[in-house]
């Protein structure tokens, strides 16, 4: 098994993820500026400032993914060449670091905020404030949706790293 190959594809892979990130926070910024422009009421120009930061934080995430990973495309060939078993074993600890956060943040903290907002939105009348926590709802689920599929992803990665490592 070509293990720069597969290492290649992943992180190609994330790059494509990132573009959703990207795609998704460009659809925020032009929902914030119609409601910007169209907005009549004062709930829906409630929503422009919250769409705005929503939409800032998903193109900062996606844009971070996407120059991160660009830079670890152009060095896998580079990291094998000079030392492949350190750069299996690097790898294989990178990503079970990675699949604990996951863990974490994707799937318990992400998972309560959303619900916590859930609940405030039900308890709160100010039209900001259900703006800021329906944005919030809708950010969050967007990150819960790539980042599950990211995690997918990354269990195969380690797997085939594992199948790829020497026996000890």
């Amino acid at each position: 098994m070509d293990i720069v190959k597969t290492a290649v594809d992943w992180t190609r892979a994330e790059m494509l993820s990132s573009s959703f990130f990207i795609a998704f926070g460009l659809l925020f910024l032009g929902a914030s500026f119609g409601f910007s422009y169209l907005g009549k009421t004062e709930l829906a120009r409630a929503y422009v400032i919250p769409t705005m930061v929503a939409g800032s934080l998903l193109l900062i995430i996606g844009g971070g993914i996407f120059i991160q990973s660009y830079g670890r495309v152009t060095s896998f060939p580079a990291a094998y060449g000079a030392n492949p078993a350190d750069f299996l074993s690097s790898e294989l600890l990178r990503a079970e670091a990675v699949l604990g956060q996951y863990r974490i943040a994707v799937f318990r903290v992400i998972p309560l905020i959303i619900v916590a907002c859930a609940v405030l939105f039900a308890l709160i009348d100010s039209p900001i404030w259900r703006a800021s926590l329906a944005t919030t709802i809708a950010m969050m689920s967007v990150i819960l949706i790539i980042d599950t599929n990211a995690n997918t992803r990354l269990a195969v990665y380690k797997t085939k790293l594992e199948q790829a490592a020497p026996p000890e």
